[in-house]
């Protein structure tokens, strides 16, 4: 196997099909997208949005009046990048715990806890009177990205039917780019009232806090979850309200007995997990537990995702144009990441990986080049108007790339890729370093294109090439394998089973394994 088939390991998990109580329960944990896309958009907007630099950063707003100030320079402000990058740091704090949390509390609670994080942030950043209290509030929406960003994958991967699961995964990077057009458009509606406007912007943060407290009230926690908190009674009954009125007693019964299998050998192993991971045996699980996040933040999304207005307002749109083109790359993304989740279990994840890297490596180079000639290396120069329309078709094209590939397909691989002993610790692990890139890169970025320029997107584009090349080479293919089952991947691809063992019990089965499969704990 060289990575690119998909293996046939059964028929899926959780019997293929989708019921009403399946879709309702995954569009709910789906939503806890939302809070990090609201949070991340409306953030890049408030940037250069006059009543909030006005109230906490008027120096910034003098420059953007300045018509000597270089352009590439005029957000270079090291407190307004901690306003930026203080959710993060947070969320690096947050994922250290919300891993147990999730597992002892169960992923529908851990969800609960992150929207009253964002609640409680929300109301102290719409109330703010100084930056501390802006810093204070990130911190506490940092908190509830970490929880919800972990337990939301979570659920969606342990209740989706394996055939589904990848549809049902994207849900989460879809309602997060629907977070972020919410907050654009909040942000182009208020951007033009005086004084208060960024009030009002920070203030409808409640709504999506509110759909996340509500929606994870009403739905079942995991059967999964369940039975590892000895809860079997009620995991019996989550599974049958899951399944349907129309699946018969004896097959919900059969998959709860793989359910309880699966969570007995976690618990043999639920010791020392990350000591594990550095055994030769799992070294390409360690691997791949680094390198996606690595990935994914080096993709240069953070330059689309938090700097759109500002990356707009640097090619020389007025604010609400520069809004307006967010909009606009909003639309584009909702739409892209529909195709993923229609195509990402037809065509497999690879296929998409590679298709969207191609996209990225083209649209970065491009606007490195129009940047560089048309701004030059002072940023002394005006863009003139086709040029800036061609950057905004740029990013679209970029985003679209982003849609299909890297933004929906890391939650997807990150969540069922990895087997069962290691999974909460590859997961962790995972969350921290992504965490930590972030951080870095909100940090550094202003100041980063104030002193690379054009060089930026060049910089980014090279890493793609790179990655491109690692998942053509490294990255399994998981299309329609049983959550449980994810050992026979690693086992059977072409570099990586010479680490691997190969198990006795998964060698000889998988080919005729049965057609009810539970996904397991994650």
């Amino acid at each position: 196997m060289t990575g690119g088939e998909a293996l046939a390991v059964g028929s899926g998990g959780g019997g293929g099909s989708i019921t009403f109580a399946v879709a309702m329960s995954c569009l709910t944990a789906a939503s806890g997208g939302l809070l990090l896309g609201y949070d991340i958009s409306v953030t890049g907007g408030l940037m250069q949005m006059e009543s909030f630099l006005q109230a906490f950063f008027p120096n910034i707003l003098k420059k953007t009046n300045n018509a000597q100030q270089d352009t590439y320079c005029i957000f270079k402000n090291q407190v307004l990048t901690l306003f930026v990058s203080s959710l993060y740091l947070a969320a690096i704090l947050s994922n250290l715990v919300s891993g147990h949390s999730t597992r002892t509390m169960g992923r529908r609670n851990s969800m609960m806890i992150g929207g009253m994080f964002f609640l409680a942030g929300a109301i102290l950043n719409t109330s703010a009177v100084h930056i501390s209290m802006l810093i204070i509030g990130r911190i506490l929406l940092g908190f509830a990205v970490g929880f919800t960003s972990l337990s939301a994958p979570v659920y969606l991967a342990e209740i989706a039917p394996a055939r589904w699961r990848g549809a049902f995964t994207t849900c989460y990077h879809f309602f997060f780019n629907l977070g972020m057009f919410m907050a654009d458009m909040v942000n182009y509606g208020t951007n033009s009232i005086p004084r208060w406007g960024w009030r009002l912007s920070l203030g409808v943060g409640l709504v999506p806090a509110a759909v996340v407290i509500v929606g994870a009230a009403v739905i079942p926690d995991t059967p999964s979850s369940l039975v590892l908190r000895g809860r079997l009674d009620e995991a019996r009954a989550s599974l049958r309200r899951i399944r349907g009125a129309g699946a018969a007693s004896a097959d919900t019964d059969a998959e709860l007995k793989d359910i309880v299998r699966a969570v007995e050998q976690d618990r043999r192993h639920e010791s020392g997990a990350f000591w594990r991971l550095c055994r030769r045996e799992y070294r390409p699980h360690l691997l791949i537990a680094v390198a996606t996040p690595v990935f994914f933040d080096l993709t240069g999304v953070i330059v689309v995702s938090v700097f759109t207005p500002l990356l707009f307002y640097t090619v020389g749109f007025t604010n609400q144009k520069a809004i307006l083109g967010s909009i606009i790359t909003d639309v584009v993304s909702l739409a892209s990441i529909a195709v993923a989740g229609l195509a990402v279990d037809r065509y497999g994840r690879r296929s998409l990986l590679m298709l969207g890297s191609a996209v990225l490596i083209l649209s970065q180079v491009a606007m490195a080049w129009i940047f560089g000639a048309q701004l030059g290396t002072d940023g002394g120069k005006s863009m003139p108007r086709g040029y800036a329309v061609a950057v905004v078709a740029l990013v679209c094209v970029y985003t679209a790339g982003f849609g299909v590939s890297w933004g929906p397909i890391k939650w997807v691989v990150t969540t069922e890729i990895f087997p069962l002993e290691v999974r909460p610790a590859a997961l962790g692990l995972g969350g921290a370093i992504s965490g930590v890139l972030i951080f870095v890169q909100s940090q550094s970025f202003l100041e980063m294109l104030c002193s690379f320029k054009y060089g930026t997107f060049l910089f980014y584009a090279g890493w793609v090439v790179v990655m491109a090349a690692a998942v053509a080479a490294f990255l399994p293919e998981t299309r329609g394998v049983p959550i449980e089952s994810m050992g026979v991947v690693w086992e059977k691809h072409w570099y990586w089973k010479r680490f691997v063992k190969l198990r006795p019990s998964s060698a000889p089965t998988t080919a005729m394994a049965p057609a009810k499969q539970a996904d397991g704990p994650v």
